[in-house]
This record gives C-alpha cells, structure tokens and sequence, in this order.
C-alpha cells in the first residue's frame, strides 16, 4: 500500500509491503530524520494524510465527515456493487455505512480499521 505522511509540512510517499517498506521520494528533512533514529533522538508521531490529486485513475471513495474507521469489509481486487457497505466509520459515537457509489473493482484500500480518518480523505479507490 502507498501513503502519503504529512511531517511538519514537508509531504513523504512510502510504500509498505507485507515483508518490506520503501520510502518512493525523500527530501532533505528525510535524511535529517532518519540521521536523528540512528542516534536515538524520539521520533514524532506521523499522521497518515491521503491526498486527492494522488488518486485519479479510478474512483475516489471519500470519507463524508471526520471519525474512526471501525470496520474495512473489503479486500482489494474484491467486485463490489452499487450500495454495498465498503466501511463503517464511527462519527459523534454513531456508527456510519461508507456505501459503494457505483458497481466497481477495488483498485486500493487506503483506509485500516482504526484509522483516523478527516472530511475528503480517500479511504478506497474502485
């Protein structure tokens, strides 16, 4: 899976595989950072920020407000059809169906149970 992580402005791409990670595009604050790890210095937390203009070869999946993400009820490569429920995301302690727009292939998840997730972060693209 691809994500973009936001750190104090500066935008990174990583790639994480089952058995590996790959960061795709480093900048200066990348190296000064991982020189920072190798002596030990507290990294700071890295929130995952899933930018729109990333996505234009399919269709986008947004999250319809701000919440948790409590549940990812498909796989990629999985066919989904019109209505079905893709997510379920908790919002002012009420549970919502993130519900497919239209019938489709999942492309990518770009969205785990747990995340954090705010108003227009693509959560899945089919």
């Amino acid at each position: 899976m691809k994500y973009v992580v936001s750190l104090n402005g500066k935008k990174y791409e990583v790639e994480v595989n089952e058995t590996q990670a790959a960061v795709l595009s480093v900048s200066e604050d990348a190296v000064l950072i991982a020189a920072e790890h190798e002596k030990g210095v507290q990294q700071p937390d890295l929130t995952k920020k899933i930018e729109k203009e990333e996505h234009s070869d399919g269709t986008s999946i947004k999250s319809p407000m701000p919440g948790t993400v409590l549940s990812v009820n498909l796989n990629i490569g999985d066919t989904v059809k019109k209505d079905d429920v893709m997510f379920v995301l908790e919002a002012m302690k009420m549970e919502n169906d993130i519900v497919a727009p239209k019938d489709g292939i999942v492309k990518q998840i770009l969205a785990e149970k747990g995340d954090s997730v705010n108003t227009d972060d693509i959560l899945a693209i089919i």
